[in-house]
């Protein structure tokens, strides 16, 4: 009776799930070959740690043409004064070259200039505590394994965070794998080449290890996904309080919601 009941949950939760929508556009926080479908939007709330919220919204414009914006506030939920990153939202373009086939894989360029953390302004070094993908280029590939298992791979130059000197080409991949037609495993690798220099008065000290992250995404209706991430796994980031050094590994959540027009 036991293995019976067994294999009815088992095949409920395999089969009886939400389909995902749409490929992913972003793994966690570096970007894959997929699009949004033309005349289809989403409307995304990550909220990260310290209270800090970042929505924003794109648009399926054509099937190979996604565009969006974005807007991050500090310390929004908490006590205190809310602070936004900056008083202008934040730009995300993408453009599929060629469509992925049984040989080749997708080729999708873009603009990203949203970074990650806390906008740090001051003199001489305004930049994000981790930069923007700036202009990239990603190559993505997809297979039929159990649930679909996509690859990815790309190279990106940020263009306008560079007041630290570090302009290096960076080097980013990552895959994400169905464990069933809800659940999805997401996991990337940011070799961080751009953004190794701990010259920021000692408040962020990089260790030079890139930026290892993983999360889970979960479907739950036709419209609705949720994820739950985890950041820095490799700890390459230590801030310093003014009295003791702590690691940047964390936790964040995001909604999305997504819908035609």
């Amino acid at each position: 009776m036991r293995k019976i009941i067994f294999f009815i949950l088992i095949f409920s939760f395999a089969f009886l799930q939400e389909e995902q929508p749409y490929p992913p556009l972003k793994l966690i926080s570096v970007p894959t070959g997929g699009t949004l479908p033309k005349g289809t939007f989403t409307l995304e709330t990550l909220l990260m740690n310290n209270g800090g919220i970042l929505p924003s919204v794109s648009l399926g414009i054509t099937d190979h043409l996604t565009f969006g914006v974005s807007f991050g506030v500090q310390e929004f939920i908490g006590i205190g004064n809310f602070q936004k990153n900056k008083s202008y939202p934040e730009v995300q373009l993408k453009y599929r070259l060629y469509e992925e086939t049984e040989m080749k894989p997708s080729i999708v360029v873009g603009l990203d200039t949203q970074g990650r953390g806390d906008y740090i302004e001051k003199v001489g070094f305004e930049r994000y505590e981790q930069k923007a993908m700036g202009a990239y280029i990603v190559l993505s590939r997809n297979y039929a394994m159990i649930g679909n298992l996509g690859f990815h791979l790309g190279l990106n130059k940020n263009l306008f965070e560079n007041s630290d000197g570090d302009e290096d080409i960076n080097l980013f991949l990552g895959f994400d794998k169905e464990i069933n037609r809800s659940f999805s495993f997401l996991a990337e690798y940011n070799f961080a080449r751009n953004d190794n220099g701990s010259d920021d008065q000692g408040v962020i000290i990089r260790k030079g290890r890139g930026y290892l992250n993983a999360g889970l995404r979960w479907s739950a209706t036709n419209n609705l996904m949720l994820e739950i991430n985890i950041n820095d796994i490799s700890k390459n980031n230590e801030y310093n309080d003014g009295n003791t050094n702590y690691d940047s590994m964390n936790r964040e959540i995001k909604f999305i919601y997504f819908e035609k027009f």
